[in-house]
């Protein structure tokens, strides 16, 4: 009899720590997802702004050109 409540209570506790790995596992896939959107919004700014300073510098020349002529 004894034997058998350990082991139930073994099976229950047992679950409850599943439950909890579970959660743990699902919230660190959530942050992992988080994380390559995050990376990928960090490279699309990086783009946008090598972009505008492309765009800057050849309007400078541009201008240089143009007053130089």
């Amino acid at each position: 009899m004894y034997r058998m409540m350990t082991l139930g209570l073994m099976l229950l506790l047992g679950g409850c720590g599943a439950d909890v790995v579970g959660a743990a596992a699902t919230g660190a896939a959530s942050k992992a997802q988080e994380i390559k959107q995050a990376q990928k919004t960090e490279d699309m700014v990086k783009q946008r702004l090598d972009q505008a300073n492309q765009d800057e510098q050849k309007r400078l020349e541009e201008a240089d050109k143009a007053a130089n002529q």
